[in-house]
């Protein structure tokens, strides 16, 4: 379902601008109706108030909590069932942050990810990207939603838009702590500054080297990471949003001296935030997490040279709930295609 398709129907049903506001804005908020100064029976006609009990049971079948994860930092991991019976994660971050999924599963097969070892499954709606908002919302205050969870979001480019359309407006959420995040598919780049709400940006990096980024992101555009740091660059001044660059550390493979000098190259100066995350270990992906010290070592050395670095935890580490964890629990196990076609061709991804 799509954020529009719900706007139809209550026009359908006689609403009028206002009313549809009141409506789609009090569910976006997770908040009854009648919460604010009128009841809901002394400004909307009968016709509409006799079907909303249906359409609310419709919403809320759009996204339920199938588990729920806590984590020690405060985050807390969600298994979401949609209403076809699929799952997707989404993760309650600990400073009043969602993250939410775009698909089921993933087309990209990032090597270190276990969402896209199935590949994509199917595209979310607006209407079911949202619902993960309002799942999170009833649990506890959402002032951020990013774009991380589940799926390329430039992959489900239209839904995931009108989502952040709906939630930049009717939803409350400021419209800089909207996070569209992307391995860095040129339509993101054409159609972001477009919109009346223009999220912030962040751009899977994850290494200096271009025949390493083809590695680890195997179906990502064709783009070097000098190109992907140009464009980002070119919408951080157009909004005034300071991209985001993600880099997942990987032991012995992008935490090299290499790296740093390369990514002090490509973002000294820039108007950007390095996110450094160590890898959420998934066993028999053929990848190690890091240690503390050294990935602590490697935001002070790029600190120190000029680059805003900001070292992140991997929220729900502690309870193996990231990258496709929880769906894989309720999925039947395979070995990840990615990690068999390396193995068969003898490729090393580690660095010399």
């Amino acid at each position: 379902m799509r954020i529009e398709h719900l706007r139809q129907r209550l026009r359908d049903l006689g609403a009028k601008p206002c009313h549809e506001q009141a409506i789609l804005r009090a569910w976006a908020q997770a908040r009854p109706l009648d919460s604010g100064r009128k009841r809901a029976d002394g400004f909307l006609s009968p016709r509409i108030l006799s079907a909303l009990p249906a359409l609310s049971a419709e919403l809320q079948g759009l996204a339920r909590v199938l588990s729920e994860h806590p984590g020690e930092d405060g985050s807390a991991r969600l298994l979401v069932q949609l209403e076809d019976g699929q799952s997707v994660e989404s993760v309650l971050l600990p400073r009043d942050g969602v993250c939410v999924s775009s698909q089921v599963g993933c087309a990209v097969g990032c090597t270190f990810c276990m969402t896209g070892r199935d590949g994509l499954i199917r595209q979310l709606g607006s209407a079911e990207i949202v619902a993960q908002v309002v799942l999170a919302r009833a649990r506890r205050f959402v002032k951020k939603v990013v774009f991380m969870g589940m799926g390329e979001p430039a992959h489900n480019i239209d839904n995931v838009l009108e989502a952040i359309d709906f939630l930049g407006t009717e939803g409350g959420i400021g419209h800089k702590n909207l996070v569209f995040s992307t391995v860095g598919d040129p339509r993101v780049f054409e159609r972001l500054p477009q919109g009346r709400v223009k999220p912030a940006l962040a751009l899977s990096l994850h290494t200096t080297r271009a025949e390493l980024r083809e590695q680890l992101l195997p179906r990502a555009p064709r783009i070097t990471p000098e190109e992907l740091v140009e464009r980002g660059e070119e919408y951080a001044r157009a909004t005034g949003y300071p991209i985001q660059y993600q880099w997942t550390l990987l032991a012995g493979i992008n935490d090299t001296d290499e790296e740093i000098d390369g990514i002090v190259r490509l973002l000294a100066g820039k108007y950007a935030i390095m996110n450094m995350i160590p890898w959420n270990s998934v066993e028999g992906f053929g990848f190690a997490r890091p240690e503390r010290e050294h990935a602590e070592a490697i935001a002070r050395r790029l600190h120190a040279r000029g680059v805003l670095t900001k070292l992140r935890q991997s929220a729900g580490q502690d309870v193996d709930g990231g990258c496709g964890q929880l769906r894989a629990r309720v999925v039947a196990p395979r070995t990840p295609a990615v990690l068999r076609r390396f193995s068969a061709t003898g490729a090393d991804l580690r660095a010399d």
